[in-house]
């Protein structure tokens, strides 16, 4: 089967997105399915305001166009809602074509933090970006809820995956730091809501792993933490793996993949009873989610590490990239469900 995927986030950016793309078509093309997959890279750039990390693709349309019909596609997935999501949309209207996206990062909320610009403005823009496709993948129920209260149809489950064989439990410790070691992992930026974590008054050491546009200003602030900026592949899961407890402060994440690394590396997760880790964080079996996180980081150090293992060993990149295909196939013109039921 031939996917046409379009995104705007892509390497060298490092978030939950790229990962989770880069396993779903890594395993597609594994399953022999033929992947265009349309990013920044093929195009001019400029940076994003306020967020420089971020590359924004200048007049995309006409190499989109061009990139989709030599291609042929039989699915064409949207994976975000800037210029080359957007220019893929138009070209999918244009031609009649069917698309499918997915709702993975809560734009509205992330605009409002930077710029003084309503909720419902934003939620206005997004709904038009997703209201045309046959569907919208959502990676858990309570966002599912919330998009609806929003005016969002045709919402379906795409739920995400961990490398289970990469992140695992470690006896010898990579952080030689007086313990307990509580973690953050992910973009140093203001809608993470790190400062919550950083504020603490909790014992031991505090790490902060990963880079962004907050990561100076923090650095400064926050003089007694360790800040190990972005580390990948081994060196990552070696210091994941070292701690004693993960405290995810962030209010504004669809999923949070990073949680189910942590778990996979047996440690358990802190944080908000909020959209995401309510339907991933059980209390006392995977993590503790509590309005008062200072209360959430002291209750996950008793969790039980092994039980943090079991639940993420639930989650196989394999079974979440079934999931994506099964809904690309419910998308699809009769002549493509024939050729993915052959390949799946």
């Amino acid at each position: 089967m031939r996917i046409a995927i379009l995104t705007d986030a892509w390497y060298p950016q490092v978030n939950g997105v790229v990962r989770t793309l880069n396993k779903t078509i890594t395993i597609l093309e594994q399953w022999g399915h033929e992947i265009l997959c349309i990013n920044p890279e093929l195009f001019r750039t400029l940076p994003m305001p306020t967020y420089p990390d971020i590359p924004l693709s200048l007049f995309p349309y006409v190499k989109i166009k061009k990139l989709l019909n030599d291609f042929k596609p039989d699915a064409i997935h949207l994976s975000t809602e800037g210029p080359i999501g957007w220019a893929g949309r138009r070209y999918c209207l244009r031609h009649d074509f069917p698309y499918t996206t997915t709702y993975h990062t809560r734009f509205p909320e992330y605009v409002r933090l930077r710029a003084p610009i309503p909720l419902a403005l934003s939620y206005a823009f997004v709904r038009t970006f997703h209201g045309k496709a046959t569907l919208t993948m959502v990676a858990t129920s309570s966002m599912k809820a919330t998009l609806e209260e929003h005016g969002f149809k045709n919402l379906e489950y795409w739920t995400r995956g961990v490398d289970i064989d990469h992140f695992v439990p470690r006896e010898e410790k990579a952080l030689d730091l007086e313990g307990p070691i509580s973690l953050y992992l992910g973009r140093v930026a203001v809608e993470k809501n790190i400062q919550d974590f950083l504020d603490l008054d909790i014992p031991g050491s505090k790490v902060v792993i990963g880079d962004g546009p907050a990561m100076a200003s923090l650095k400064q602030k926050y003089p007694d933490t360790h800040f190990l900026g972005y580390r990948k592949n081994g060196d990552l899961a070696n210091l994941l793996a070292a701690a004693d407890v993960m405290v995810f402060p962030s209010r504004t994440d669809t999923f949070g993949l990073v949680m189910l690394e942590a778990m996979a590396c047996g440690v358990p997760v802190a944080t908000y009873p909020v959209e995401g880790p309510l339907d991933v964080i059980k209390n006392g079996i995977n993590g503790w989610m509590d309005e008062d996180l200072k209360t959430a980081a002291t209750k996950a150090l008793e969790v039980d590490r092994k039980s943090c293992r079991e639940f993420a060993e639930q989650y196989s990149w394999e079974a979440c990239t079934q999931q994506f295909l099964n809904l690309i196939q419910k998308n699809c013109p009769d002549s493509a469900t024939e050729a993915v039921e052959k390949t799946s």
